[in-house]
C-alpha cells in the first residue's frame, strides 16, 4: 500500500532555521535507513545543495505554499507515503487539507517551530493573524502535533484547548556529526582571522523577531570602553534599518552586516561570544549550534526555548527583551568570565540528530527497513 516510508514538506529550501533543521532530519532518516522524499513547493534556495544522497526531491512548483496544494494531492495519490511531516505552519495546514482531499491513510503530523501567538501577534499579514484560528480548527485532525520546546507546547495547549490534540515535544535535530569538521573550517572574514581582535557574533533572518537593534545599542554601549566588533550573519528585510543605525552610531568600522553564510559554525567557533537577542523564538537552533561549538552564549529570556536551552541561566545569562543595559552587561560579564568550552558541548548533545531523528520516526510510525522494504 505504501510507496515510500516519510515524506517531509516545506514550501522551499530558503536560508532559514526551519529548513535546516528538516535537512537535518532527513539526513538523519537517510541514515537510519529509511527512505525519504523531501517534497517542495518551489525548489529553489541557498539549501537547495544541501539535499542529501539517498533523498528523493519533489518538486511541486509553486512559489506560494497555497499554490501547492494541487500538487501535494497528486503526489500523496501517486506516491501514498507512509508519513507526511510538515513543517511551518502554513504548510501544516496545506498538508492537512492535501490529506483529506486526496483520502489516503498517509499519517500527517505537524511540526510547530516557533511560538504561535507571538507569530500572530507580530504578523503584518492578515493570514498570520489568523494562525491560531485555523489551528484550531486543523490541527486536531493531525496525527500529531510535534512543538519543538515545552514553551510553545504550552502555547498551543493555551490556544488549542486541552484535549484538542496530541501535543508532544521534539526538540530540533540540531547537532549533526558533521558540525565538528564544518567549525574547523576556515571562516571567510578578515576579522576572524588569527591575530584579531574579539568578535561577538549573531546569527538568523535580518527581521524584527530577532530584534537586532537591540543588540547593536548594546554592542555601542560594550564597544565604547573595549576593542571589540560584532558580525550578524542572515539576510532579510531589516538590512537597511540595521544599516542606518549602524552608521547613526558611528559603528561602521566595527559592526559588519555580511549576509547569509552556508557555514556559519566557522564563525561561531571563532567567536568570543554568541548572542541572540530574539522577541520570540521556537527552540533558538543557532543558540544550541553555538553551544556545540564551545562558544559562551548570552540570550533573551524570549518566548519560547532559550530557558530551556540554557537550563534557567545555568549555561548562559538570561536577559529581558529588549533591555539594552542588561544585555551589555551580560556580554561584558560572559567576555570577562566565560564558561568551560565542554561544558557546553555537552549541553548541546541533548539535541543531537541521531536520538533527536529516533524520536521522529517512533512518532511518525517509520522505522529503518526490513529487507521485504517493510517499515519497522
Amino acid at each position: 500500500m505504501y510507496r515510500t516510508p516519510l515524506a517531509i514538506f516545506l514550501p522551499s529550501l530558503a536560508g532559514g532555521g526551519a529548513e535546516r533543521m528538516m535537512l537535518n532530519l532527513a539526513q538523519g532518516a537517510v541514515a537510519a535507513g529509511v527512505a525519504v522524499d523531501l517534497v517542495v513547493g518551489q525548489a529553489v534556495g541557498p539549501y537547495l545543495a544541501l539535499v542529501p544522497p539517498g533523498c528523493t526531491l519533489v518538486d511541486l512548483g509553486s512559489a506560494r505554499v497555497l499554490g501547492a496544494l494541487p500538487g501535494l494531492v497528486r503526489y500523496l495519490r501517486r506516491r501514498r507515503p507512509r508519513a507526511l511531516l510538515a513543517a511551518m505552519d502554513h504548510a501544516n495546514m496545506v498538508a492537512l487539507w492535501a490529506r483529506a482531499l486526496a483520502r489516503v491513510p498517509t499519517r500527517v503530523c505537524v511540526s510547530v517551530r516557533s511560538n504561535l501567538s507571538q507569530e500572530a501577534a507580530h504578523s503584518p499579514l492578515l493570514a498570520g493573524r489568523w494562525m491560531p484560528r485555523l489551528a484550531r480548527a486543523f490541527y486536531p485532525h493531525a496525527d500529531a502535533v510535534i512543538a519543538v520546546s515545552q514553551g510553545v507546547a504550552d502555547d498551543l495547549d493555551r490556544l488549542l484547548g486541552a484535549g484538542r490534540a496530541r501535543i508532544l515535544v521534539i526538540p530540533n535535530p540540531v547537532v549533526t556529526p558533521e558540525l565538528a569538521a564544518l567549525a574547523a573550517a576556515s571562516a571567510d572574514h578578515p576579522w576572524l582571522q588569527p591575530d584579531t581582535g574579539p568578535v561577538i557574533l549573531a546569527a538568523g533572518r535580518l527581521a524584527p523577531q530577532k530584534d537586532y537593534p537591540t543588540l547593536i545599542r548594546a554592542f555601542a554601549a560594550l564597544s565604547a570602553e573595549r576593542d571589540l566588533r560584532l558580525i550578524i550573519l542572515g539576510e532579510g528585510p531589516e538590512r537597511a534599518a540595521l544599516e542606518s543605525l549602524i552608521a547613526q552610531l558611528g559603528l561602521g568600522d566595527r559592526v559588519a552586516l555580511p549576509g547569509f553564510r552556508d557555514n556559519p559554525f566557522a564563525f561561531m567557533s571563532r567567536a568570543r561570544l554568541f548572542v541572540l537577542s530574539s522577541a520570540w523564538e521556537g527552540l533558538p537552533g543557532v543558540l544550541i549550534q553555538a553551544m556545540a561549538c564551545g562558544t559562551p552564549v548570552v540570550s533573551t529570556d524570549c518566548p519560547s526555548g532559550p530557558r530551556e536551552v540554557l537550563a534557567d541561566g545555568c549555561y548562559g545569562p538570561l536577559v529581558p527583551v529588549g533591555a539594552v543595559e542588561a544585555l551589555a552587561a551580560a556580554m561584558a560579564l560572559t567576555l570577562e568570565q566565560p564558561p568551560e568550552p565542554e561544558r557546553l558541548k555537552a549541553r548541546a548533545a541533548a539535541y543531537g540528530r541521531e536520538p533527536v531523528t529516533r524520536r521522529y520516526l517512533e512518532v511518525l510510525g517509520c522505522g529503518a527497513l526490513d529487507p521485504a522494504g517493510t517499515a519497522r
